[in-house]
C-alpha cells in the first residue's frame, strides 16, 4: 500500500509522467512493494525553497507505505529516487528530499488492513 507524493518547481510534461509512473513503479521493489498498490500523486511548478534560494529546480517527495522497511531498503529507495528525479527532469540530488513515513493502519475498498 505504498503512496508516493512528487512536488517539483519544474514543470512535468504528459511523457514525462507516464515515465515517471513506471519507473516508481520498478523503484517500489527496493522497499518490498509493487506497482499493483502503488499510487501516485503529482504537482509540479510548486514554489520551493531550500537554503534561503528557489533558482535552482527542487524536488520533495514524501513516500508512505503501509507496514516497515529496513534502513538498507531506504537508502536503495532514496538512490533510485533521486536518480530517477536527475535522469527525468534534471534534478540534482542536491535539491532533492525524500521523506517517510511508515503506516500502521490503512483504508482501502470499505476496509482496513
Amino acid at each position: 500500500m505504498p503512496y508516493i507524493k512528487t512536488k517539483t518547481s519544474t514543470p512535468i510534461t504528459a511523457a514525462q509522467e507516464l515515465s515517471l509512473k513506471a519507473k516508481l513503479g520498478q523503484a517500489i521493489t527496493a522497499l518490498g512493494k509493487g506497482e499493483a498498490w502503488l499510487m501516485l500523486e503529482f504537482e509540479d511548478n510548486c514554489r520551493l525553497w531550500f537554503r534561503g534560494e528557489n533558482s535552482e529546480p527542487l524536488a520533495m517527495v514524501e513516500i508512505s507505505l503501509f507496514g516497515k522497511a529496513s534502513a538498507d531498503q531506504y537508502e536503495d529507495m532514496t538512490k533510485a529516487v533521486c536518480d530517477l528525479l536527475h535522469a527525468e527532469l534534471g534534478i540534482d540530488p542536491e535539491g532533492i528530499y525524500v521523506k517517510y513515513e511508515e503506516v500502521g493502519h490503512w483504508g482501502y475498498n470499505s476496509f482496513n488492513f
